[in-house]
């Protein structure tokens, strides 16, 4: 494998957490991903999902895990099914995780192939009360049917008098505090993502397509051991940074213009999260500077509201204000537009030139799982993600670092990557 496995110890951890959270006689069942099909006889590249990772470490598709700690027989109270290889498979895409090596990855003794599910799972699911069962509960992810999806579907038809039982918050509760095994993949995914950031500032100069910069980071992405970018990346060079999820990547670097890289590599399924906004010359111009120098002053604003016990409903709020007077010193609103702009109100002044939130959590996900409304505790990676954007202007910057929450503080994974104008400025010196 590309990247090193975390031991089994972590998710025989997490099983036990997500168990003590549910329901005597429950039974769960979670699916893996689909291998989606791109047209023909193609698939896209497989990306597992991350709730039957975080409790099997089991990377490979067709894979189903069982958890009935109640049930009377010590055999069948973990079972993982997973995909049986072939003569077929084997020369086409090659083997399959054994039976041996599925145990060692996961930690759990009794392996099935996946063609055993039906029957097995007919066996002991009498037994239970209820089942719980998964769904990605993003809010943008409601209507993709999944695995998972379809599999509530089939349960609710054959099983009709279970009580239907849901994952997701339980899940939600464990993955948004981060165990050391995961801090340290977060941060292989940083070390990746600070590396293709370095590359990209020796090859920005005038005249450049964006796409070519594409090309560089993801070539700095696979050299060292990642399979993914955790999104889409953004290069987007002049007014193109006015544009938030701008993914075309297909124009012109231009002189004296300003070329916004927002990306992250994923190490192990987690994932980095990072922006810089670069001076395409090499240098910024005055008033290139002073946007820069306020969405700085935001960010490092915004660090200081990331503490055990704080809100993101405080944390937006502050950020808010402090955008308003940085926005004020740089001319774009007026200070009676933000006297009668109200924070509470869907739409104050500042939201024209920064209308997105500050922060989201990471983890397994880009924009992970994690209930926004509870304060902060110890364990929780944030993003630190402030910007302006001035359509008028062309200009556009935006800046983001990863922080982890921590009893004594915080933490920013990307501490040593230059941010500040004369650290961007002497980076880009050729």
């Amino acid at each position: 494998m590309r990247y090193e496995k975390i031991k089994s110890d972590f998710y025989i951890k997490n099983r036990q957490k997500f168990k003590l959270n549910c329901e005597k006689s429950s039974i769960t069942i979670i699916h893996s991903n689909y291998n989606f099909p791109t047209n023909a006889d193609g698939n896209f590249k497989f990306r597992q999902n991350n709730d039957i990772f975080y409790l099997t470490g089991i990377d490979q598709e067709e894979t189903i895990l069982v958890l009935f700690p109640d049930f009377y027989d010590d055999s069948l109270k973990e079972i993982l099914f997973i995909k049986e290889t072939s003569d077929l498979i084997k020369v086409w895409q090659g083997p399959k995780l054994t039976k041996e090596e599925a145990i060692s990855l996961s930690g759990i003794k009794n392996i099935y192939w996946v063609g055993q599910f039906d029957s097995v799972l007919d066996r002991i699911i009498q037994f239970a009360q209820s089942i719980y069962l998964n769904l990605n509960q993003h809010a943008s992810n409601q209507n993709i049917h999944s695995k998972d999806f379809n599999f509530i579907e089939q349960i609710k038809n054959k099983y009709p008098l279970h009580s239907l039982k849901r994952a997701a918050p339980i899940l939600e509760k464990l993955r948004v505090i981060k165990e050391n095994e995961e801090i340290i993949q977060i941060q292989k995914a940083a070390e990746i993502t600070s590396k293709m950031f370095k590359r990209a500032c020796d090859f920005i100069k005038p005249n450049v397509f964006e796409y070519e910069i594409e090309a560089e980071i993801t070539y700095e992405l696979l050299k060292n051991g990642s399979r993914f970018h955790g999104f889409e990346p953004i290069v987007a060079a002049g007014k193109n940074a006015c544009i938030l999820h701008y993914v075309e990547n297909n124009s012109l670097c231009k002189e004296n213009e300003l070329v916004l890289i927002d990306m992250g590599a994923e190490y192990g399924n987690y994932n980095a999260d990072f922006t810089r906004t670069i001076p395409i010359s090499g240098k910024f111009s005055p008033r290139q500077k002073a946007v820069y120098q306020a969405v700085l002053n935001v960010m490092n604003h915004a660090r200081l509201q990331m503490f055990v016990g704080n809100t993101f409903q405080k944390l937006n709020l502050s950020v808010g204000q402090k955008m308003q007077e940085e926005l004020i010193q740089l001319g774009l609103i007026t200070a009676n537009e933000a006297k009668f702009s109200s924070f509470d109100s869907e739409k104050p002044a500042y939201k024209k030139y920064f209308p997105h939130g500050v922060s989201h959590f990471l983890g397994l996900d880009v924009h992970d799982v994690g209930n926004k409304y509870l304060p902060f505790e110890a364990g929780m990676v944030l993003t630190n993600e402030p910007g302006i954007y001035i359509q008028a202007e062309g200009i556009g910057i935006r800046l983001e670092n990863d922080i982890l929450i921590t009893k004594d503080g915080n933490y920013d994974f990307f501490q040593p990557v230059p941010i500040t104008i004369e650290e961007i400025e002497k980076m880009m010196a050729k």
